[in-house]
Parts: C-alpha cells; structure tokens; sequence
C-alpha cells in the first residue's frame, strides 16, 4: 500500500480528518483563554510581589511557589476529580480554561515582575514628583517602558501555553492531541496521526514566533521614533 492510500485510507476515509479542525480549534479556545486569565493575574500577583506589603508578597510568593512547582498534568486533574466536580462542575473545557488559566498566571508574574523591576527606580519617583498617583505612574510611565523586557516572554508564555495544551485530554478534552490519538485508535496508524498533530503545532509556534517577532519590531521602531 502507497503512502497517497495510506494516508486516505487513514486521514481522510469516513471524515476523520474533520475531528482535527474540532481539536485545534478546541486547543487554540483554551490557550488563549487561558493566557487571558494568566495575564489579569500575572498583572495582580506581580503588584503583590513588589508592594511594600509582606502579606500580599507572601500570597504572591505562595501562588507562584505551588503553581510553578506542581506539574500541569497533576494540577489540571486536581481540579477536575478534586475541585469542580464535587461541586458539579463536569464541562472539561471550562475547567480546563481556569486550570491552565491560573498555572500560566504564576508564570506571568514572574514575567510582569522582571519587566516592572526592570524600569529605572527614578522614574516612579519622577512620575510622583509631576503629581500623578501611583496607579497613574505605573500604567502611563512604568508599564510602557516594561513592555519591551516583557514581550519576549510572553511571546514564550503564549507558545508554551498552546503545547501544554495537549495534557488536556487527561480530563477526555478532546483537543488537538487527542483528535489525533483518536484517529490513531481507529486506524491503528500511529505514524501520519502524530506526524501530522506534530506538524500542526509546529505550524502554530512557528506562526505566532513570527507574529510576536513583527510586533516586537514595530514596538523598537516606535521607541525610536
């Protein structure tokens, strides 16, 4: 049998090619929710880790202790078996959304945190002495400047996040990788299945490289300017 008749009878007989669309749509809907989510808490929790205050820097640096620490696989399944579905919460994809949500928010503090940290200490002082308030001064005047140190990572975050996604079938999220697997169980063909699940995501990383890449240049252009 030819590769041309391998791959149809695999891929493309009795649909199941459109099972891919589904997966990659499905790991694209929680890689950006999730991103989402962890940029909002990445933003508070990097706040909290730089304030003044011990108590809020002790929850940031429990938060990101616990979270960077655990493997996502193994917290993705506590709270799924052990959080929400106790509480009647069964929508794999909505639990998987928050999970990888709050694991990418420990990451983005960090993030957020080198690149506020990264500003010059004058010009939090020099913000204050114009009359603005500290929310003011971070948002108009620090976080700008922060946003060249932090783009780059994040770009990183972004890409990692997508890839982590194909842990999400351990909950039966049927992603990506598991519309590929699912293929695979059906044919009995491991080879073009995975080959072509690899090939998706390193389309995906690639693209989204090149994407953060161009806006990174944009950004330099307009410090210059």
């Amino acid at each position: 049998m030819g590769f041309f008749e391998t791959f149809y009878n695999t891929m493309i007989a009795k649909g199941r090619w459109l099972l891919i669309p589904k997966g990659l749509g499905t790991t694209l809907l929680i890689a950006c929710c999730a991103v989402l989510i962890g940029s909002v808490l990445g933003c508070i929790f990097a706040i909290f880790k730089i304030s003044k205050s011990k108590v809020l820097r002790g929850i940031s640096t429990v938060y990101t202790t616990v979270i960077r620490g655990v493997p996502m696989a193994t917290q993705l399944m506590i709270f799924y078996f052990v959080i929400f579905s106790p509480m009647g919460m069964t929508n794999a994809v909505l639990v998987a959304i928050i999970a990888f949500g709050i694991n990418s928010g420990a990451y983005c503090t960090e993030i957020f945190r080198a690149g506020i940290q990264g500003v010059d200490a004058g010009q939090m002082e020099a913000g204050r002495s114009l009359g603005l308030s500290w929310g003011q001064t971070m948002s108009k005047i620090i976080m700008p400047q922060a946003m060249r140190t932090i783009v780059p990572t994040f770009t990183s975050e972004f890409i990692t996040m997508i890839k982590e996604t194909s842990v999400a079938s351990f909950i039966a999220v049927v992603d990506l990788q598991k519309a590929c697997d699912n293929i695979r169980n059906a044919t009995y063909n491991a080879w073009i299945p995975l080959l072509s699940c690899a090939a998706i995501y390193l389309v995906l990383t690639l693209g989204l490289t090149q994407i953060f890449t161009a806006l990174e240049k944009r950004m330099a252009r307009s410090d210059r300017s």
